[in-house]
Order: C-alpha cells, then structure tokens, then sequence
C-alpha cells in the first residue's frame, strides 16, 4: 500500500508536469490560428484634394504638389484614423473634371487571421497610388479650380456621423475661366469680406460644413512677399471657416 501509494503520487506529478508544459503550447497555438489580436476599427470618413495646376508643378516658381503628396498624405491618413478615402482633383472645371479616383477602403474587411497592419498598409499604399493617378490626370487637364474642387469632395466624402477629414495639396491659387483670386484686392478683412460675397455669389457654398480642411502648400506663391501671403492665407480661413463652416488646420503645412 505504500509502495502504491508513491508510484501514484509520481505518477500524478508526472502527468501535472506534462499538462503544464501542454496548455501553454496548445494556447499558444491557438492564439496564432485564431486569435489574432484585432485592431481599432478605422470610422473617420476621409477626403485628398490634389492639384495639377501650373503652379503646383515642380518648378522654381511652383510648389510641387507631388513632393507634398508624397510627404504628407500616408502621414494624414494615420493620424486621422481614415476609414475610407475618397478624391477630388484640382483643374479648370474640377467638378466636371474626369480624374477623380474611385473610394478606397483603408479597413477592409478581415476575419481574426488577418494581420490588419499589413493590410491596412497596402490600403494605404492603394491610396497613395490612386492620389499620384489622379495627379498625372489633372495635370494634363490645368487649370485651378479650388472652389469647385472643395465644393466635390464636399459631394463625395460619405456622412456617417464622423466628422471628415479633408487633406487639401494646393497652393490654392483659385483661377478657373469663372472666378480669379489675381484680379481682387485682399489686402484689408473689408476688401476679402466683397470677394467672398462674389464668390459664393456666383459658385455657391461648397458642402464642407463640419470638415476638418487640412491645407498642404496654402500661400506658396508668396513666399517672397510675406504681407501678401498673409492676405491670402486670412481670405481662405475667413472664406471656409466663416462662409463654408468649416475648420482649417496647419498641421500639415509644408
């Protein structure tokens, strides 16, 4: 009996041994196969506005808007937690213009053994390719039609209760055959004051009311007259955050 009573209690021990070793591994296991840790979801319905005019070409007197694209656009769509991404070029007629590119899905749909890092990264490169596309497509179209290009991804952005977030790379030099900025006086609040009113007098409001617009190359043009880059910069605030109601944010400023 005492004999017996120790082969069992070693034999006990072994099998807890053994059990102690195994639930780790079978855990461990199962974690890879199907419990693979999920992410955030991505809800921030997202907007790029990309310019192909003249002036956003790289050239000394431009201000390159595919370097800035490509500087800033993965960076946005990060931080802003971009569910989705929709675009809007910048050409002479920008709400008629051919080039927009079609949505992209920066979160699709996955089962637990997804890894979602990897493939929101290639979302993400998605969009960059679909940005550069729509690019190379306004540039062969010219033309700067800011106004009209807000007032389409103001049209195609999605409403799902979040507020969008709107990437904007342009100098913002509105000159379509409708409506120049060049041939206004915005030097004093007063003299912006009229050029709002005849802009949103002749092109409406742009539907961006609520939006986050955050402007990539605003003012460039000025950069060796900083009085006027001043004027123009406050037009475009007064005119989208006081007119439009939206918010303008520096935060990618290049």
């Amino acid at each position: 009996m005492h004999h017996s009573a120790r082969t069992a209690h070693r034999s006990t021990a072994r099998a807890a041994a053994r059990l102690a070793v195994v639930v780790p591994l079978v855990c461990a296991l199962g974690s890879l196969v199907s419990c693979t840790k999920q992410e955030e979801a991505l809800t921030t319905p997202c907007g790029v506005v990309v310019d192909g005019s003249g002036s956003a070409a790289a050239v000394k007197q431009g201000f390159d808007s595919e370097a800035k694209l490509k500087d800033s656009l993965i960076e946005f769509l990060t931080d802003q937690k971009c569910g989705t991404v929709d675009f809007a070029p910048i050409t002479r007629s920008s709400r008629s213009s051919s080039c927009r590119q079609g949505q992209v899905d920066l979160d699709p749909p996955h089962d637990a053994n997804t890894d979602q890092k990897v493939q929101r990264a290639g979302a993400q490169r998605d969009a960059a390719v679909a940005a550069l596309a729509e690019l190379k497509c306004a540039r062969a179209q010219n033309g700067s039609d800011v106004w009209g290009a807000l007032a389409r991804i103001g049209e195609t952005v999605p409403d799902n209760g979040k507020a969008p977030k709107v990437l904007v790379v342009s100098d913002f030099a509105q000159a379509d055959p409708e409506f120049s900025l060049y041939r206004h006086d915005l030097s004093t609040k007063a003299r912006r004051a009229k050029v709002i009113d005849s802009l949103v007098e002749q092109r409406g409001l742009p539907g961006i009311e609520g939006m986050d617009v955050f402007p990539v190359g605003l003012g460039m043009q000025y950069s060796a007259k900083p009085s006027e880059a001043d004027d123009f910069e406050s037009f475009w605030v007064e005119a989208l955050e006081g007119r439009a109601k939206a918010h303008v944010d520096t935060q990618y400023k290049r």
